[in-house]
C-alpha cells in the first residue's frame, strides 16, 4: 500500500472542448452547456461528493493555429475555443460548496500584476480562502498578439517575468497590510489602522508598482501557488515558489525525474522536499466490469477527433504513411510542443511509428501513456497505487471524457476503493477549511517561513500608506 493518502483535482475548462477532443459529439456528453452556470453547479456538487481537493481550471487566451491567422481545425473542431474566463466560475461555484477548492489558472505575461493581485484577494475573501493559482507564462503566438505583441515573449523571459511577478504579489498580499491594520472600531471611527498600511514601492526591469494593495488581508492572503510545467526553467520557478505543480508527461521515467529535480531546487532554496505537491494528469474509463469499461473505450473511440492540430502542428497535412521521425515538427519553445509530444510517442512505440500509428493511438484512449486507464475500480486503484509507489506522485488532475459521465462513474465506483485501501480520504476534515489546509494540514492557513513570499512581510523597513492624525 502507498505510504500517503493522495490529491484529486478535477482537471477542466471553462469550454466545450478542453483536453478529450471530439468528445462533445458524444451524445451523453453535457459540454454544450458550458455557458450555463446551473452545469458548473452541478460539476461542483459532484466533485464535493467525492472529496475531491479542488476544481482545477485550465485557460488560454488565443486560439491555436496551424499558421498565423488560421484557427480553422481549433473552431471547426472546438478545441478550447469557444472558451470563457475560468475565474467569474469560482465565487458562484463557491456559494453551492463549502469544501470544495478552486485552482484557476491566470497567465502572468500579459496583465499587470497589481489588478491581478486585488481580482484574487478578492475571490479570496468570498471562497472564504479555497482558491489557489496556477501560474503560467502563455505559449500560443495568438494570445501574445492579442495583447499587441509581434509574437511570444521568449520562453525564459517568460518565466524572468513570472518571477517578478510573482515577488510584486507577494509583496501586495503579505507585506502591503500587517495583520492588525483592520480595526473596524466604530467608537473611535477608525476602519484601518494607516500606520499599517504600507507602500511596497516596487521597481524592477518589468514592473513598477507602488502600492498599497487595495484589499484588506484574505484569509490565506496568498493564494496556493499552482505551477504546471515541464521545462527546465519551469521546472526552477516551480522549485522555488509553487506549493502545487502539474506536471503533464506520459511517462513514468519523467514524471519520476521531474518530481526529484523539483524537490531538489526546493530543498536548495530553503524548503522542504513536502513543501510541493505534485500532480499528474489521470484519464479514466471505468466499469463495474472489465467488458463494460473496454465497451465504453469503443464507444468514445468513435467520437474522438484524430485530425486535431497539436500547438501549431497539423497531423493532417501528412500522408499516413510518413514516418514520424521524417515528420518536421515545430515547437514553440514551452516544453510542451508537438516535438516533445511526439518525441515521447516515438520513443514509446516498438519500432518506427508513421502517423497512421499515432493517429491511430490518439483514438484509442490515452494511447500509450500508462497515465491512461480503462478497467474496473479496483483495476484503476491498483494503477493509481502503483503510480504513487513509482514515482512519488502526491496526487492527479483527474480528466473527464464525456461530461459530466466520467466524474460521475469515477466518484461513484473508483472513490470508495481508493478510501477503503486507506489511499484518498472518506470525508472532508472539517478544520482544514482552506485549500492550503487541505493539501498541508491543519493549521497552515498562510505560506509557511521558509516560502519565499513569507520574506515580505512587514517590518520596520515599510513607509506606512498615510500619516496618522
Amino acid at each position: 500500500m502507498a505510504a500517503k493518502q493522495i490529491h484529486l483535482n478535477a482537471f477542466e475548462m471553462n469550454c466545450v472542448g478542453h483536453l478529450a477532443r471530439g468528445m462533445w459529439r458524444h451524445p451523453a456528453d453535457s459540454r454544450y452547456r458550458y455557458t450555463d452556470l446551473d452545469y458548473w453547479n452541478e460539476e461542483a456538487r459532484l466533485l464535493e461528493a467525492g472529496c475531491f481537493d479542488a476544481l482545477f481550471l485550465a485557460d488560454v487566451l488565443g486560439t491555436y493555429e496551424t499558421a498565423p491567422g488560421d484557427s480553422a481545425i481549433a473552431l471547426r473542431e472546438a478545441h478550447q475555443v469557444p472558451v470563457n474566463d475560468p475565474l467569474l466560475l469560482v465565487p458562484a461555484l463557491a456559494q453551492v460548496t463549502s469544501q470544495l477548492g478552486f485552482a484557476v489558472t491566470i497567465s502572468a505575461s500579459y496583465e499587470p500584476p497589481f489588478a491581478h493581485a486585488r481580482r484574487m484577494s478578492t475571490v479570496d475573501h468570498l471562497t472564504k480562502g479555497r482558491v489557489g493559482w496556477n501560474v503560467v507564462t502563455s505559449y500560443l503566438d495568438n494570445a501574445a498578439r492579442n495583447f499587441g505583441l509581434d509574437g511570444q515573449i521568449a520562453h525564459d523571459e517568460r518565466y524572468d517575468r513570472a518571477e517578478e511577478y510573482l515577488h510584486v504579489c507577494y509583496q501586495l498580499w503579505e507585506g502591503s497590510w500587517e495583520d492588525e491594520a483592520v480595526l473596524r472600531d466604530r467608537e473611535s471611527g477608525v476602519f484601518t489602522d494607516p500606520r499599517k498600511v504600507h507602500y511596497i514601492d516596487h521597481a524592477g526591469p518589468y514592473f513598477r508598482v507602488a502600492g498599497p494593495h487595495l484589499c484588506e488581508p484574505s484569509p490565506q492572503r496568498t493564494p496556493v501557488i499552482f505551477v504546471a510545467t515541464g521545462s527546465p526553467r519551469g521546472k526552477l520557478l516551480a522549485g522555488q515558489h509553487a506549493e502545487a505543480v502539474f506536471l503533464a508527461s506520459s511517462s513514468l521515467r519523467n514524471v519520476r525525474a521531474d518530481i526529484a529535480e523539483i524537490r531538489h531546487i526546493a530543498v536548495r532554496t530553503g524548503r522542504a522536499p513536502d513543501d510541493v505537491k505534485i500532480f499528474n494528469h489521470l484519464r479514466c474509463i471505468v466499469g463495474r466490469t472489465r467488458s463494460e469499461a473496454e465497451r465504453k473505450a469503443e464507444d468514445y473511440a468513435q467520437f474522438r477527433a484524430v485530425q486535431s492540430r497539436f500547438f501549431g502542428f497539423d497531423l493532417s497535412q501528412y500522408d499516413p504513411s510518413t514516418l514520424l521521425q521524417d515528420v518536421e515538427l515545430p515547437d514553440n519553445g514551452s516544453g510542451r510542443g508537438p516535438a516533445r509530444y511526439i518525441g515521447q510517442f516515438i520513443e514509446q512505440w516498438a519500432g518506427r511509428p508513421t502517423v497512421a500509428d499515432l493517429q491511430a493511438t490518439i483514438r484509442r484512449h490515452g494511447g500509450l501513456d500508462p497515465f491512461a486507464i480503462v478497467g474496473t475500480p479496483d483495476e484503476i486503484a491498483d494503477k493509481i497505487e502503483e503510480f504513487v509507489e513509482v514515482t512519488d506522485l502526491d496526487g492527479f488532475n483527474v480528466h473527464s471524457n464525456v461530461s459530466l459521465e466520467s466524474y460521475r462513474d469515477f466518484v461513484e465506483l473508483v472513490i470508495p476503493v481508493l478510501a477503503d485501501r486507506g489511499l484518498f480520504r472518506s470525508g472532508y476534515d472539517p478544520a482544514q477549511g482552506t485549500l492550503r489546509e487541505r493539501l498541508f494540514g491543519s493549521g497552515r492557513t498562510r505560506l509557511p517561513a521558509s516560502h519565499p513570499g513569507a520574506a515580505c512581510r512587514p517590518s520596520l523597513a515599510h513607509q506606512p500608506a498615510a500619516a496618522t492624525g
